[in-house]
């Protein structure tokens, strides 16, 4: 239903595609959304000629919205709350950074990422049949499960948004769901037994680490034993955005950004107000979030690179071509757009 205002073009067919999965990607799992949007297509594929490169164009493209998708809000991918966790941390940065606010510069970004993904997909994975008729089978349940869900996504979303007029913190609204979805008996026991505890454990030893960091007086030893001061704002985002990127590429961007997260709180501190040149501290740890989801280039980059390679539609070089272009473009839009939101203000 959501892709049929996007006509039978096969061009804008493939554009709706990834702006339905960026928009799913903001607010559910990357994986899940990489998988179900993947079912969708397989119509498609259908459609289109196996010598013609039109099906690798919409392969990749799943993966590509949804690594992309997910920066567009705090919760869309791990790193993003690591990162926002420690910026509005009242006993380190403060600096308030709310849900809404994060939406405000970051879902521009994603709309312009995705539309220079579509471009550069249809370049180089040109369709050779033009207009695909969309016959995906299936239509939605209708019953009280299903309106108790589409309302409570909307009132928690709404929610989300609206955190500094409300003044209900991110988290806390992050409850509503899963009480009203646990009473209505919506999610059982078993469903939470396919939650990926790992990665929320990874996630939570970040924050143990950078707290204990602090409480034992080794962030401040490391902040007077090396002279951070004297360092380079320019050479600290190049650095750290780098290193997210090459690392996330090659383990899990939830991994990478629990590493690395810590130890350049420590560094944005000890540096003060040097960092105002580039933007802040927000332009550091929020970059780091951007270069760890712009890490796509192998099947083991992401959970959704790995979905869409074991569709056999895809050769890795492809998916190193697309992942390399897309991951320094938008890590270098990622950062002005950073530096051009403390410009005005936003955060």
């Amino acid at each position: 239903m959501l892709i049929t205002p996007f006509g039978k073009k096969s061009e804008n067919i493939l554009l709706g595609f990834m702006l339905v999965t960026a928009l799913f990607s903001m607010f559910i799992s990357n994986t899940a959304t990489t998988a179900m949007m993947l079912t969708f297509l397989t119509p498609v594929f259908k459609q289109l000629p196996e010598a013609g490169k039109g099906r690798i164009a919409m392969a990749l493209s799943i993966p590509v919205a949804a690594n992309l998708g997910g920066m567009g809000t705090p919760i869309g991918t791990p790193p993003n709350t690591i990162a926002l966790k420690y910026l509005n941390d009242p006993e380190g940065m403060n600096l308030g950074i709310g849900f809404g606010q994060w939406m405000l510069f970051m879902v521009p970004l994603v709309i312009v990422l995705i539309l220079l993904a579509w471009v550069l997909l249809k370049k180089m994975f040109p369709f050779s049949k033009k207009t695909i008729e969309l016959n995906i089978e299936g239509e939605m349940k209708r019953g009280r499960s299903t309106k108790l869900v589409i309302i409570t996504m909307i009132i928690t979303i709404l929610l989300w948004m609206m955190d500094s007029l409300t003044g209900i913190n991110t988290y806390t609204v992050a409850l509503i769901p899963f009480a009203v979805f646990a009473m209505a008996g919506i999610v059982t026991k078993y469903d939470l037994e396919e939650i990926n505890w790992s990665v929320i454990w990874m996630v939570a030893g970040g924050f143990a680490l950078g707290y204990a960091m602090n409480g034992s007086g080794l962030a401040a030893l490391v902040i007077r034993a090396i002279p951070f001061g004297d360092f380079s704002p320019v050479l600290i985002l190049v650095l750290s955005g780098l290193l997210c990127y090459g690392l996330s590429n090659l383990i899990s961007h939830s991994a990478t950004a629990a590493l690395l997260m810590p130890i350049l709180v420590v560094v944005c501190m000890a540096m003060g107000d040097k960092l105002g040149s580039i933007g802040g501290a927000t332009t550091v740890l929020i970059g780091v979030a951007i270069a760890s989801s712009s890490a796509m280039i192998l099947p083991i980059s992401t959970p959704p690179n790995a979905l869409a390679y074991a569709t056999n539609l895809i050769q890795q070089k492809d998916m190193a071509k697309v992942g390399v272009i897309m991951g320094l473009v938008s890590i270098i839009l990622g950062y002005a757009v950073l530096m051009a939101a403390r410009a005005l203000h936003i955060v």
